[in-house]
């Protein structure tokens, strides 16, 4: 699983003109599942998003982490994380998990995450979305999970 991380002063997503989820002060979680991503990448992602101490204390140091700072979180689907583009002009998504795949990864996801505490948004698996963010720092971070650093 890859994670891609933006801290946001506010965030939200549309599909056809009509936002479907929007938080303030919290995380973007824009999230890609690969083939080799299990129950466990997903708890491992959880805790990491949840634990990053990505928010600035009263010293304005970051040091504090989003459930630290009463944030939200908005998960959005974007396989494209696993694009390849090292050759060509074109990007392969060979190790993105089938769509079938991911979409269960996905909402097992959500689920994990909306029973974590957390206020969590989403957007629409497989949808055409448009995301819209005040990225906050700006603090923009990559993470992989474990079945990601074995590859």
């Amino acid at each position: 699983m890859k994670t891609l991380l933006q801290r946001v002063a506010s965030a939200s997503v549309s599909v056809d003109d009509r936002t479907i989820g929007e938080i303030g002060h919290g995380l973007l979680a824009l999230v890609g599942f690969g083939r080799r991503d299990t129950a466990d990448d997903l708890e491992w992602m959880l805790r990491k998003v949840k634990g990053l101490r990505i928010f600035p204390d009263t010293n304005g140091v970051m040091n504090l982490s989003v459930e630290e700072t009463g944030g939200s979180l908005l998960i959005v689907s974007q396989f494209t994380l696993h694009a390849d583009a090292r050759k060509g002009r074109r990007p392969s998504f060979i190790r993105a998990a089938l769509p079938d795949e991911a979409e269960m990864l996905y909402d097992l996801f959500v689920q994990m995450a909306s029973h974590s505490g957390l206020p969590v948004q989403t957007g629409v698996f497989g949808a055409m979305m448009d995301v819209a963010l005040v990225n906050s720092g700006p603090v923009t971070i990559m993470l992989e999970s474990p079945s990601e650093m074995a590859v």
